[in-house]
């Protein structure tokens, strides 16, 4: 159970400032936050709006609950929802929008998560292996840790985590594991250190590329994205705004090509004489390089120093 209350946790909402002038905001518009975290963004989206709706989506009941509290003197634009953003359209189906006219979505993981150790997220802080945003599910970080094999940690470590030793710490997971289970935060971040050749360990901590990795794994995080992404864009309305804040490259690359493609105006084989896909450009990208945070934001939340925003307009 986690005890605090909203104004106990750092939390800054990551390029915030930037986001919300990216969304265009126009005050009768219907829109969605994908990520409502703990209502930064929400908060600064609703103070637009007169009589407009924000639909707020999370998979953790945690968020939404202190999201709610937040945005309560809101509670008649807003509609929490607790699922998941890849179910949007489903839930904007059922309360009648057939357009919107944005959508922004914070694909980081919330200080609230990373902070509260009972809730197994940081190999900084000594918690019960547990990753899960959503409660509910079955999945956790000790399931993974101690029942994929082998070869499945060195394809998760590499594939999620982009980790370069991923032998080696798989190797080293499933020795430890026969002896005893591995039960917490801080056993696993040892065993990882451990598995690491000591001259790289001043590049960073040798833990934080696996436990992104295996945070990936348990909250499903990549599966469905491109598609979800391809799918809200046709939702926005002409002249609506997409807003989406990446914090890895596995991530971006993702967010990257699925609006990449959504711009093309003709995906034909350039031997082809006439188009005959009739493939039509969805967007227009409104900032060209990702925009990242500012030396000012970097000071005051160290957090934001990976995170890129993109900002798009349905054409």
């Amino acid at each position: 159970m986690v005890s605090k209350s909203k104004n106990e946790y750092e939390h800054k909402s990551v390029l915030l400032t930037e986001s919300i002038d990216g969304l265009n905001i126009i005050p009768n518009g219907i829109y969605v936050d994908g990520t409502v975290g703990l209502g930064g963004h929400s908060e600064a989206i609703v103070q637009k709006l007169e009589f407009g709706k924000l639909f707020c989506f999370d998979l953790d009941k945690v968020a939404i609950r202190i999201a709610g509290e937040r945005l309560k003197a809101y509670k008649d634009k807003i509609v929490l929802i607790n699922d998941d953003y890849k179910n949007v359209n489903r839930y904007l189906v059922m309360n009648g929008v057939e357009e919107i006219d944005g959508i922004i979505l914070d694909l980081g993981i919330s200080s609230m998560q990373i902070d509260d150790a009972s809730r197994g997220f940081s190999y900084m802080n000594d918690g019960h292996l547990d990753m899960r945003m959503d409660v509910g599910r079955d999945l956790t970080a000790f399931e993974v840790v101690n029942s994929y094999s082998y070869d499945d940690l060195v394809f998760l470590f590499r594939t999620y985590g982009e980790e370069s030793y991923a032998n080696r710490i798989a190797r080293e997971i499933v020795r430890r594991r026969e002896v005893k289970k591995i039960e917490t935060t801080t056993e696993l971040s040892n065993i990882i250190c451990v598995s690491y050749p000591s001259k790289e360990r001043k590049k960073g901590h040798p833990a934080k590329k696996v436990f992104q990795a295996i945070r990936i794994e348990v909250n499903n995080e990549l599966r469905g994205l491109y598609e979800f992404i391809c799918e809200i864009i046709l939702k926005l309305k002409k002249g609506g705004r997409g807003v989406f804040i990446t914090f890895h490259s596995l991530e971006d690359r993702i967010v990257k090509q699925a609006l990449q493609y959504l711009a093309k105006d003709c995906i034909c084989d350039v031997k082809t004489p006439v188009c005959i896909c009739n493939k039509r450009s969805e967007l227009r990208f409104v900032n060209k390089k990702p925009i990242i945070a500012s030396v000012e934001e970097l000071k005051m939340n160290p957090r934001a120093q990976s995170a890129k925003l993109r900002i798009i307009e349905r054409t």
